[in-house]
């Protein structure tokens, strides 16, 4: 698969589109906004440098990387001509069920269809399309062009050979895959999740502080980031959007969101993104401190 499309140009597309782009693959990222575009290419252009600098990559693989890499703001020209399309729009059924029928109409019959969904089930969004068996969840880590893990996600009629494709594709890129099956949260959020909001609930009940809390996680689990500044670096809406994804899944009040996730994320205090989470972030991600509600 030597051409994709990516759909998005968020922190999870531009990284995907980063990925790729590095590995030799022309990539096609989309996004309707020209804004979001603009920010994505220079995201990228700004992590290949940190790369040059500590010499990772040369000059000259960077330049090709960026090279490898077109914005389009439509769907129809963006997917012209490639053997896999990446959704990674916003974490919203509704959404990711529109943009698949959209793929679906103006994809060749060939190619396959993935989405970058980090919860929501892959034969749902399937279901909106006429090629199911080439409908494949392909669920990458943040940030993207680090982490070496890719849960590739098998609805309920993926085909055998659309799914050693993807495998081998992950591979392709130096990757690790995991093939796990099509259940709320699949591997990652299903455990993930759970520990946060109970990391969140141990907040919201006093049992100790925000940097408490963490510290606990990272000294003693051997955690490289804490639960709370996890929450933050994921987004809290991303994480209460899981959360509810699993709890509508499953029916059982264990993965029910803690009333402390729900008020922040209605107040707008999303995390890293929004400068402020549990952490303040607004002198940026290396000056983080104890965010103000929080400051006892």
């Amino acid at each position: 698969m030597k051409k994709i499309a990516v759909i998005g140009a968020g922190t999870m597309g531009n990284g995907i589109a980063h990925t790729f782009a590095q590995n030799g693959c022309k990539v096609s990222l989309i996004d309707i906004s020209e804004d979001s575009l603009k920010h994505g290419m220079r995201t990228i252009e700004s992590n290949l440098n940190r790369m040059v600098e500590r010499e990772k990559i040369s000059l000259e693989q960077k330049q090709s990387t960026l090279e490898n890499i077109t914005t389009f703001d439509t769907l129809t020209h963006g997917v012209a001509d490639v053997d896999l399309v990446i959704e990674a729009a916003t974490e919203n059924v509704e959404i990711k069920m529109k943009l698949f029928s959209q793929l679906d109409e103006v994809c060749e019959d060939h190619v396959i269809l993935a989405t970058n969904t980090s919860s929501i089930s892959i034969t749902k969004i399937a279901a909106a399309t006429k090629r199911a068996k080439q409908v494949i969840g392909m669920h990458f880590m943040n940030p993207v062009p680090v982490m070496k893990l890719v849960e590739v996600i098998r609805g309920l009629e993926t085909s055998d050979e659309v799914t050693q494709k993807v495998m081998q594709c992950a591979k392709d890129l130096q990757k690790i895959p995991v093939e796990v099956q099509d259940y709320p949260g699949f591997v990652a959020n299903r455990i993930l999740m759970p520990m946060i909001n109970e990391a969140i609930y141990a907040l919201h009940e006093g049992v100790a502080g925000v940097s408490e809390i963490d510290a606990v996680m990272q000294l003693g689990m051997a955690h490289p980031m804490g639960p709370l500044h996890l929450a933050d670096f994921i987004g809290l809406d991303v994480c209460l959007s899981i959360l509810q994804v699993l709890q509508d899944g499953f029916g059982q009040s264990k993965y029910a969101p803690c009333p402390l996730l729900v008020n922040m994320v209605a107040a707008g205090k999303l995390g890293v993104k929004t400068g402020e989470g549990f952490y303040d972030y607004s002198e940026g991600m290396k000056s983080k401190k104890l965010s103000r509600q929080f400051v006892k």
